[in-house]
């Protein structure tokens, strides 16, 4: 198994695991942001919220093929 091929598993396993808990995905994306924002003192809050939002938009097109 080479190296993308253990990419795409991990990549699988985690859309699973968040199909499961979307409420949860989103949680972890928002505090995720948060912390980060707080580490850069602000400095990338645009950045950080358009990663957020998209990462959102991704979940709720999961069941879409990308």
């Amino acid at each position: 198994m080479g190296m993308k091929d253990k990419f795409d598993d991990m990549k699988d396993k985690a859309k699973d695991m968040l199909g499961d808990h979307p409420d949860q995905a989103e949680q972890g994306m928002d505090k995720a942001r948060d912390m980060a924002s707080e580490k850069t003192g602000g400095k990338y809050d645009d950045k950080l919220d358009s990663a957020a939002e998209k990462g959102k938009d991704y979940m709720g097109n999961r069941g879409d093929d990308h």
